[in-house]
């Protein structure tokens, strides 16, 4: 058999791979795109996502409060105002909504109130009663509106000094402000109109914020450093004897005087997230009983069934009061309304 060999010769690169196929070989291995003359660019990716985050509004503490609004929401001035306690009085209107109340020793060993609204404004508050020569030094560190019924000369003299708006019932340019409730009886019957009342001064400002404040309950200085407590007991005198008793289902204080649960226009007992007890001194140089509230004392501090003992001092009429615990450290209460209680030192104050 014939046979027949045939030599192999390695073919020349371009004969093995056209010009344009070795061209994307070394493309991709480069990582990169081919192109070709004349061609257009590979298309770069973009995004389709479509943002529809909202920034959140900025917001601000609310200053009798100190709860968290939206910034500006309430930027009108406090409505204090002297309001009965009389039991003909009772329940009393717009009590439930305040801000701040403060409860102070008056003749005959009853207690008034100097409540304060600025966050939640209801359309009618009172009875209003006649003004007391302590009430400027409560009212002056908010400035806004006080309004009430009258009173001695030399206390509305006083009152008028103070650097707020007096509003008093019997002056004409306030004559549709106030009016008697046929629903109780002559004194303790006045009524005042207190959004329209705070509308006709609304180019006042908004008080400055009075107390520290935690974020919430549990980091409230009473909670963190204080002792469980379920009832404090106060004595302004023999015939005044308020008592508050810690209710966990509604996380509030709730109010009793006279030995039965304290009830707004409502039916609902009247509740504070704090109760803060002042002890003060009680002059009479007056002629009536007048707290002296410029100065320093000592003071219980009640917030989410617990209470701290403390120390108070307020410097001037227009200073805020401040409150420290034993070591000297401000003392945040929780967001919320609250009662400030100035039981005399000649009477008592009881914790269990």
């Amino acid at each position: 058999m014939l046979s027949v060999t045939i030599a192999h010769r390695p073919l020349p690169l371009r004969s093995a791979f056209s010009a344009g196929a070795l061209g994307a070989i070394l493309l991709v291995a480069s990582g990169c795109t081919a192109t070709t003359p004349g061609s257009a660019p590979a298309p770069i990716p973009t995004s389709t996502y479509v943002s529809d985050y909202v920034a959140p509004e900025p917001t601000t503490l609310t200053p009798l409060t100190g709860e968290t609004v939206e910034l500006g929401a309430h930027d009108n001035p406090s409505l204090a105002a002297k309001i009965d306690n009389h039991v003909a009085a009772r329940p009393q209107v717009g009590l439930e909504r305040t801000d701040i109340v403060f409860e102070e020793l008056v003749e005959g060993g009853l207690t008034r109130y100097v409540a304060i609204w600025q966050s939640d404004l209801p359309d009618e508050i009172g009875p209003v009663r006649s003004i007391r020569p302590m009430d400027p030094d409560i009212v002056s560190a908010f400035g806004g509106i006080i309004t009430y019924s009258g009173g001695q000369p030399q206390f509305v003299s006083l009152m008028q000094n103070a650097p707020v708006y007096n509003a008093v019932h019997g002056q004409a340019i306030h004559e549709d402000t106030f009016f008697r409730t046929p629903d109780k009886i002559s004194p303790h019957n006045v009524i005042v109109r207190a959004k329209k009342l705070v509308g006709q001064q609304s180019s006042l400002s908004a008080p400055k914020q009075q107390f520290a404040f935690a974020q919430g309950v549990g980091t409230s200085t009473a909670v963190i450093e204080g002792v469980a407590t379920r009832q404090l007991s106060l004595a302004f005198s023999n015939a005044s004897t308020p008592s508050w008793k810690w209710n966990a289902k509604s996380a509030s204080w709730l109010r009793s005087q006279g030995g039965k649960a304290d009830k707004d226009g409502n039916g609902d007992q009247l509740s504070a997230v704090n109760v803060v007890v002042l002890r003060v001194g009680v002059t009479t140089g007056l002629g009536v009983p007048k707290t002296e509230l410029i100065g320093k004392g000592d003071a219980v501090i009640a917030t989410g069934g617990f209470r701290i003992n403390a120390t108070w001092s307020k410097k001037s009429a227009t200073s805020p009061i401040k409150l420290v615990d034993e070591q000297g450290i401000v003392i945040r209460l929780a967001p919320g309304n609250s009662w400030i209680e100035l039981v005399p030192t000649t009477g008592s104050v009881k914790a269990e």
